[in-house]
């Protein structure tokens, strides 16, 4: 046997007449045993010429074909030990209903108790005007392939008690459901198993009753077995037969049993016997109704935007604890009840508070409706706040800021990271990490602080930075001093604190002078170092002297103007100009504004000689600067009256002039011009300039 169970039969109290005949007999397909309860007769189809003469009473015709070679026998046990005659009369092989003539095995003695074919008995007919022993069994078959048989079960007892079958022998009976060839699949039951295995199998309804169409099982249970179809029907024997088939959707219950009768259709052979098998199986329905639950459920209202993302999704147990039902949502109940504007993003729905609906279906198509309430947790209560930080020393733009002191919630049970921009606090990126947040280097600006709850949500506060400025003092300026002076220093009021580079921790310091100084500025909590410096006020230079006869014209560069002259260092002019100054060597005072310490410059004024008579008399024959041959660059040159050079003086002649041209040509009897310039031998090198006239008289 390569199939478990042929025909699935339970004891029948129904009445029915069609399998009480010979044309109308149940196919047995395959050894499986089924019992069965006779129910009344059909047409007379006896007496038997070998049993007797009888009449069927509760009888029921089965016809079987042999599938392969062998012995074949059969028992047929009453179901009660109550006193039931059992007959039985096989016809074969291969005959028709109408001329089957004799049977070629029967039984019809007046006892109870099993009878059928066995493997010892040798009679072929056993009862009453028979050779039998009337021991109610007769002697097995050989049978053959393709052979195909009539057996009648006929309760002469006329009760309701039935009987089972049984099949012995070493040959099989012919049945499609069997066949590998035939069911490479194996038929599935439809419905769900019931909690009580004796039980049929249990298919959903979602009302009850309930208008039921019964094709929709078919596809299920023949399980893409090529050839079967299926027949429903509200009675085993309807079942067996394929009589009364339900064709139409019909309003079930879940009280009633229903069948399913498995047919097989021989494409290539409607006259194969096997076209008659059927395998049959029962059902009912049961109430698989559901009821949604309503649910609420809470997200973050993130920085209070007034919109939360809600997961709809996450309800679903609790909407329906069913992982195999399916749910769809939708914003409001028309839209549900029309199936428009479904929400297809329920993972991740974007909304205020509010109601969603969901439609809740099962795989049995049972449906039921919720409302999902959408609240927001509480929100978290943030403001914004302002840091203050000193200048860095080296760069007072920025500050050095703590921004974990910032005070932006008196919430519990937080969370704050530090973000640069708030689309990075909302998003989670560039963080700034919590050792950087302690000790935040910034200029003026903002930073942005997450602040997030136990519930995960989360508000954005802005922290404005603000960087102190340095104060310097006003007052304190930069001085130019006399080298050798003294001065005082004074920040002036309106600091904390005072700290000086000198140790001094006032207002002011005096008696310091020329140099570098720095005063530490204490304003708040804030200090700003502010340096100072003392300068040597630049001392007045003489550029130039000139000295035209006794007249002396000092030119002063550097050093700040107005300036002041003298002669003496006690009487003091404004006029750089000084006349009458006696011959012979003098000293010039200069001061400028700052009235340092006077400078000084020796000059000397040469003495005049306005007349020579070059004659070699030895009596003013020449002018003579010899006596300033040490002075720098000296030089003396003589002009005439036209102003052009006819003569220069310089060591190679002594620094004389004896009336001649550079040439010794003696010059015409006549004034001339001279002047006389040299660097004095001073630090300066002051440039020194005479210049005079002279009459020459030459006799020549």
């Amino acid at each position: 046997m390569k199939k478990f169970l042929l025909i699935f039969l339970i004891p029948l109290c129904q009445i029915f007449y069609a399998q009480e005949d010979c044309a109308t007999a149940l196919a047995v397909c395959g050894n499986s045993g089924f019992s069965y309860t006779p129910s009344g007769f059909g047409t007379q189809e006896l007496p038997d010429g070998n049993c007797g003469i009888y009449v069927e009473k509760y009888s029921v015709w089965y016809k079987f074909t042999i599938a392969t070679a062998g012995t074949l026998t059969f028992v047929i046990t009453p179901l009660t030990t109550a006193a039931t005659d059992y007959d039985f009369y096989v016809w074969g092989p291969n005959v028709n209903c109408a001329t089957k003539g004799n049977t070629i095995r029967c039984s019809t003695p007046y006892t109870s108790g099993a009878t059928g074919l066995n493997m010892t008995s040798t009679d072929l007919y056993d009862g009453a005007g028979t050779s039998g022993n009337g021991d109610e069994w007769v002697k097995y078959m050989d049978v053959l392939p393709g052979q195909t048989y009539y057996l009648l079960v006929n309760n002469y007892s006329a009760n309701t008690n039935g009987f089972s079958l049984t099949w012995g022998g070493t040959a099989t009976l012919a049945s499609p459901f069997n066949d590998p060839a035939l069911t490479p699949n194996p038929f599935i039951a439809p419905g769900t198993p019931n909690a009580n295995p004796a039980n049929p199998n249990e298919v959903i309804v979602c009302t009850s009753p309930a208008v039921f169409d019964f094709s929709t099982l078919s596809a299920g249970i023949v399980n893409n077995n090529p050839n079967f179809t299926v027949t429903y029907h509200t009675s085993q024997n309807d079942a067996l037969s394929g009589a009364s088939p339900i064709v139409t959707p019909i309003t079930v219950n879940t009280t009633t049993t229903y069948y399913y009768s498995i047919h097989y259709t021989d494409p290539t052979n409607p006259a194969n016997p096997i076209n008659s098998c059927r395998q049959i199986g029962t059902f009912k329905f049961k109430l698989g109704n559901i009821t949604a639950n309503d649910v609420t459920m809470n997200a973050c209202n993130n920085n209070n935007s007034g919109i939360a993302t809600y997961d709809l999704t996450s309800t679903a147990l609790a909407v329906l604890n069913d992982p195999t039902a399916t749910q769809k949502y939708y914003p409001t109940m028309a839209d549900l009840n029309a199936g428009t504007n479904e929400i297809t993003n329920p993972a991740n729905y974007a909304s205020s508070t509010g109601v969603v609906y969901v439609k809740v279906t099962t795989p049995q198509g049972c449906a039921d409706t919720a409302t999902i309430t959408l609240n927001f947790f509480p929100v978290v209560v943030v403001n914004d706040a302002t840091l203050r930080a000193c200048f860095i020393e080296g760069n007072p733009s920025t500050g050095l800021f703590n921004l974990t002191n910032a005070s932006v919630t008196t919430q519990g049970g937080i969370t704050k990271k530090y973000y640069p921009s708030l689309t990075d606090a909302i998003n989670g990126t560039n963080e700034i990490n919590p050792t950087t947040a302690a000790a935040y280097t910034a200029p003026n600006g903002v930073i942005y602080i997450k602040v997030t709850n136990g519930n995960n949500c989360y508000a954005v506060a802005k922290v404005t930075l603000i960087v102190i400025p340095p104060v310097y003092s006003t007052v304190l300026k930069d001085k130019i001093i006399c080298m050798e002076d003294k001065t005082t220093l004074d920040a002036g009021p309106g600091f904390n604190a005072y700290e000086w580079s000198t140790g001094a921790t006032t207002q002011s310091i005096s008696n310091v002078g020329v140099g570098t100084y720095w005063v530490k500025l204490k304003t708040g909590d804030c200090t700003a170092i502010q340096t100072v410096k003392i300068y040597p006020s630049e001392q007045p230079v003489i550029s130039t002297i000139d000295i035209s006869t006794t007249t002396v014209t000092v030119y002063v560069v550097a050093g700040t103007a107005p300036y002041k002259y003298s002669m003496d260092n006690i009487n003091w002019q404004d006029s750089n100009v000084f006349a009458n100054v006696p011959r012979g060597n003098n000293t010039v005072y200069v001061k400028d504004s700052y009235d340092c310490e006077p400078i000084h410059v020796e000059i000397v004024v040469p003495n005049l000689i306005n007349v020579i008579t070059p004659n070699g008399d030895g009596v003013n024959d020449v002018i003579d600067y010899s006596a300033l041959a040490n002075k720098q660059n000296l030089i003396f040159n003589i002009f005439d009256r036209y102003g052009t050079k006819i003569f220069q003086a310089d060591k190679t002649n002594g620094y004389k002039w004896d009336g001649t041209t550079n040439g010794g040509k003696k010059v015409p009897t006549g004034n001339y011009w001279y002047s006389v310039t040299w660097n004095e031998n001073d630090k300066k090198s002051t440039p020194f300039k005479y210049t005079g006239w002279v009459m020459v008289k030459n006799r020549e």
